[in-house]
């Protein structure tokens, strides 16, 4: 499961005030930590009450957009019928953000449990809409996660979600191609720009992969995993976006140049019946993108069973493997819950419980955060059928584990993502990249300037 649609959506209606609210209620720069109460310190006794909110009778409403995630709520009423949880479909992404930032200003009409986006969390806790859960005994889940996946939750010195997915980057390839052309999955980026070379001359209906002017979100990861920083928030106001010089941000655009220039990729909104018959057709040899994308692999072109496999992300350093994230979930529980105790031990059940990470990956088709599954040698041994039976869990752990974890996302990302298409995007259909993310740099800058955040570029 992929929000890749959503990252290019236009920035949602209440963005900018609700991060004027949001410094308004940093004062001097705190972690932004609440125990739902507006009074900043821990609640007493707060990890056992939410060890003892299972027993006791509540009621909970989760927003969320994953299908089919019922199946797995089922399970945790099953096991703790005096908790009630309706599940509310909200809007994906942009839409329930919208929803969520009017009722929190409202000051009421909120879920008790929200899903929200690695990239979008950081704007939430700032603004305390959401509670710190490691004032509610979050700590003690800490290690059943991935680090990447911790570490995307954990912002200024507290914990404002609990992982529910992750999206390590993978290569996904057309076997059939590579078999023809008798070439293998290229190893490190300067392979992939040459094997790019070999199948425009050998197909030259064909692409190396397709790259979406829209895609925020496609473009960080490569970033990221390029070594890249270019997003640092320091306390609750100082923002540095170092687009323009960033180290790894410059070696994404020295290989995506070539790729553009020489149009061994193709520029194409991805998502979209005219993509996916691409992907059917073989027009595409490879497809980077996320863990979840079997799922979404199987159900849009199942007659390419067989034709497809999964190899390690091109490594700019192959020596020292590094990779990135490509989407992923949180569950936050919500300031206005009149049920945190309740809504922290849900969301930590949920998201956490081996019966639950199970139903989530397996009914759910969710990639795991949780080491439950990332460790297990049964889980990652299971034979594909769509990957004519290769065990691409083993390659998809893997990739997980080579997560950098030093990535930050912006306080106000999802206007960032909301602008790329007019920035960076207009260089990727035939422009100038380092021109386009010196753009995409200053309007971040002017925007969250304006804001009252103190951006630098330093």
């Amino acid at each position: 499961m992929k929000t890749i649609a959503t990252r290019r959506g236009a920035l949602t209606a209440g963005v900018a005030a609700a991060l004027s609210l949001a410094l308004a209620a940093c004062g001097g720069g705190g972690d932004g930590a609440t125990d739902g109460t507006g009074s900043g310190a821990a609640a007493p006794g707060a990890s056992a009450a939410a060890q003892d909110a299972l027993s006791k009778p509540a009621e909970l409403t989760f927003w969320t957009w994953v299908a089919g995630i019922e199946k797995t709520v089922d399970k945790f009423q099953q096991k703790y019928p005096n908790i009630k949880v309706k599940v509310v479909n909200a809007g994906q992404s942009a839409d329930q953000y919208t929803k969520l930032q009017t009722v929190m200003k409202a000051g009421t009409g909120a879920p008790d449990v929200a899903q929200i986006e690695y990239f979008a969390l950081p704007q939430f806790a700032l603004s305390k809409q959401v509670v710190n859960l490691a004032e509610h005994g979050a700590d003690k889940v800490k290690d059943r996660f991935s680090p990447s996946a911790w570490g995307q939750v954990s912002i200024n010195g507290g914990v404002f979600g609990i992982p529910q997915d992750t999206g390590p980057m993978a290569m996904f390839y057309r076997k059939d191609i590579f078999d023809k052309l008798d070439l293998k999955p290229p190893a490190t980026w300067a392979e992939f720009v040459e094997t790019a070379r070999k199948v425009k001359k050998a197909e030259p209906d064909t692409f190396m992969a397709s790259i979406d002017p829209g895609d925020a979100g496609g473009v960080d990861s490569m970033i990221w995993q390029a070594g890249g920083v270019p997003f640092k928030s320091t306390g609750a106001t100082d923002v540095s976006v170092t687009l323009a010089t960033d180290p790894g941000v410059k070696r994404w655009v020295d290989t995506w140049t070539p790729l553009l220039t020489e149009k061994l990729v193709d520029v194409q909104p991805g998502w979209t019946d005219e993509w996916w018959k691409s992907m059917e057709s073989g027009k595409y040899a490879t497809w980077l993108a996320g863990a979840w994308a079997p799922s979404p692999l199987t159900s849009s072109i199942p007659k390419s069973k067989g034709k497809w496999a999964v190899a390690p992300m091109p490594q700019y350093d192959a020596a020292a493997p590094a990779n990135s994230e490509n989407g992923g979930s949180s569950v936050a529980v919500t300031t206005q819950s009149k049920n945190i105790p309740a809504a922290v031990a849900f969301a930590e059940w949920l998201n956490s419980d081996p019966e639950a990470v199970r139903s989530l990956n397996t009914e759910v088709g969710l990639f795991p955060a949780t080491r439950t599954l990332l460790d297990d040698q049964a889980w990652r041994g299971t034979a594909f059928d769509y990957f004519d039976g290769q065990q691409a869990n083993e390659v998809l752990s893997a990739a997980s584990s080579a997560v950098r974890t030093d990535w930050q996302y912006l306080p106000f990302q999802v206007y960032a993502n909301s602008i790329f298409k007019d920035t960076v995007g207009q260089a990727i259909d035939g422009g100038d990249l380092a021109a386009g993310l010196k753009t995409w740099q200053d309007r971040i800058t002017a925007f969250g300037n304006e804001q009252g955040f103190t951006v630098t570029n330093g």
